[in-house]
Order: structure tokens, then sequence, then C-alpha cells
């Protein structure tokens, strides 16, 4: 391929006056085609400003930026795929102020992790949250909390201005008993990936150069409260990669309450889906369910943490994601050789059953004291 014909067009394209512009992504089909383009665009965009905005992804071989809707396949056709850089929505149903709930909070309770705590704590377990960032001076937090990255802003730290992402962080890690809550694996460590801006919104592309970020700075697990209803190829390839080098990833499954359907990236098989329960041990009526699920969780009325040092309450399939997440450290720090096929194979036989006349029967709920129980065997 010509790379330098090819970054050519790409300018040109890029500065086209009067065209409808779009967010791609661009993936190279040969390593050497995406080697030498790296090389080109980072001698040149010093001194060519449109080509700032091209951002590279190495995890899949390939770049997104702004180009009109005349896709550059059939100039470079079968050297480089294009595909739209969708955008993707965070998982939270309801936000509320909760009564004052120090603590182990009900979910945390609920899947058993307490009776783990005396043998795991998820001690040193990398976790990257992909989400809105966190509050950094949250006291149930600041022992936590890891070096992570903004991805919108890269000259700022992971600030989150949602709160989201805080609430997610929380469940999984909090550590401040007897005055704050706990989470799930209190020792583990978060790494916040600020993807997500303040209205929980973020394309395809910020997600895929955090996972790339993940890989390479060797996370443990990869939490994904997040979703969209279409697939992607380039997220897919993101996904397998990440899986490929041990990294588990755990996704939610999205809540629109559909009975045969779940949100991508949680659909991928190279992810832990995860669905929401009830205090009862039932699915939640918001909560995708079905046979693309691997696990249900504890996800309606969760309280954690939140902004300005604050709590809340929040429902959704995110909710119960971050308690797969933290579940999941704890598993690690006392296995750490599982691969993500292992553990996904560990929390599916170690499973509740659900309550309900329309329970499903092949999958359940999280239960972490049986998970390690097994794991002893």
């Amino acid at each position: 391929m010509d790379t330098t014909a090819f970054l050519r067009w790409l300018q040109g394209t890029m500065t086209e006056k009067g065209a409808s512009h779009r967010k791609r992504i661009i993936r190279f089909q040969h390593t050497e085609d995406f080697r030498r383009f790296v090389h080109e665009w980072s001698e040149m965009k010093g001194s060519v400003s449109t080509l700032q905005a091209v951002r590279q992804m190495g995890i899949i071989q390939a770049i997104s930026c702004p180009i009109p809707d005349d896709s550059p396949h059939r100039r470079f056709d079968g050297r480089v795929w294009v595909e739209t850089d969708q955008r993707v929505r965070i998982h939270g149903v309801t936000s509320r102020v909760p009564a004052p709930e120090k603590g182990i909070p009900w979910g945390v309770a609920h899947v058993k992790a307490p009776q783990a705590w005396s043998t795991t704590t998820g001690h040193k377990i990398r976790i990257g949250v992909v989400d809105t960032g966190v509050d950094f001076n949250h006291p149930d937090l600041r022992g936590s909390l890891a070096r992570g990255i903004n991805l919108l802003n890269r000259s700022l730290l992971p600030h989150d201005d949602n709160g989201h992402g805080t609430h997610i962080a929380g469940t999984i890690a909090a550590a401040n008993q007897p005055q704050g809550m706990i989470g799930v694996a209190p020792r583990s460590l978060i790494h916040p990936i600020k993807a997500f801006d303040h209205n929980g919104s973020a394309y395809v592309s910020d997600i895929i150069l955090a996972i790339d970020w993940c890989v390479r700075n060797r996370m443990n697990i990869i939490n994904m409260s997040f979703g969209m209803k279409s697939r992607s190829k380039a997220l897919l390839n993101a996904v397998t990669n990440a899986a490929n080098a041990g990294v588990i990833i755990v996704a939610s499954s999205g809540n629109d309450g559909k009975r045969r359907a779940i949100d991508y990236p949680a659909r991928y098989p190279q992810t832990i889906s995860v669905g929401a329960t009830t205090r009862l041990r039932r699915i939640a009526p918001f909560s995708n369910r079905g046979i693309y699920i691997d696990i249900y969780a504890p996800g309606d009325k969760i309280t954690s943490a939140w902004l300005k040092g604050k709590y809340h309450e929040m429902s959704g399939t995110s909710m119960a994601t971050s308690h797969v997440s933290g579940a999941v450290a704890l598993l690690l720090a006392k296995h750490p050789e599982l691969t993500p096929t292992e553990v996904k194979s560990a929390l599916r036989r170690s499973m509740q059953p659900l309550r309900g006349k329309k329970a499903p029967r092949m999958t359940g709920e999280l239960d972490i004291a049986k998970m390690l129980q097994i794991m002893e065997k």
C-alpha cells in the first residue's frame, strides 16, 4: 500500500469543505501498512494541524478520524476496512440520594463478599474502570485508586464529572470502614480510564483506546458498565485481543428489559456478560436477560460513592457488573494463574438459582463464597 498517498488523501478529505464529516474507524488489513502509516503520520502531524485529529489504536491496527461519507476503501480497496465510529452509553437507570447507609451495602453482603475477606481482599489486583472517571477526593476511594488516563483530555486527570464512574469504583473497591462504605474487593486497585463525557456518552474509538491502555498497562480486569445496540467489528477485534492477552472483561447487558437480546460488548463471547437482580434474587424488571447472560448480580437500588464525597443510589446492569468485577478480583488474588475462560467457568459453576416462575435454569446469581469454595476442591 502506498501509505504516503493514503496520508495525502486523508489530509485532503479531512479538510474538504461543504462535505458531511463523520467520525470513522479505519483498520489496516496488513501490519506493515499500519506501521508505515504510523511512522509517516508521526513525522507529518507536527507540521500539518489537520492530522492532529487522527488517533491511532495499535491494539487493532487502526486509526480514528472525521472524514466525509465518501469512504476511503473505494480508493484503497482491500487494504483498509472502514466503519462508522458509533456512540456508546453508560448503563445507569435511576439515581437518587439514598437514606444514610454506611458499612457494607446490601449488594456486597448479598453476594457473600464478607465471607471471603478472611482469605482474600483482592490485594493488588488491577482493575481498569472504563467510565466517566472517578472522584479522587472521595474518602472511601483514596486508598483504592491508582494511575489512570483521561482520553478526552490527556493533560487532565480522569476526574469524574458525571458520578457513574465513582459509583462503579465504590462498589468494586471502596475501603473506608467504619466511617464510610466498603466494596466487594477493598484492597484491589482501581485504574480510572475516562472515556465518557459528563453526559455518559463515548465513541467506540474511545473504548478501543481504553482497552489498548488497559492491555499495555497490564490490567487484570476491565469493567465495562456501558453498551450499544449494534455490532462493531473494530470493538470485537479489540475485545478479542484483550482476552487473548489474558485480560478478563466484565460487561453489562443493558437496561431495556429485553428477554432475548443484550447490548454489545456484553454480547461478545469473550466477555463476562452480567444481568441485574433485586434483593429478592429475582431478575430486575429493567435488566436484559436470556441465553447471552453469563451471570446475574445485585443491580437494583445500589448505594455507592458519588461526587464531592457523597453517596448515591443507582439501579442498572452497570451496578451488577461492578459486583462481578469485584468478585473476579477476589478470585484472581488467590488464583492469579486463571485465564478468562477459567474465570467465567468458576463464576458459572458456583451460581445461586434465581427466584421466580420464569427464572432461567441455565444461569444464576453471583455467590462469592461458593465460588472460592469450588476453586479449593
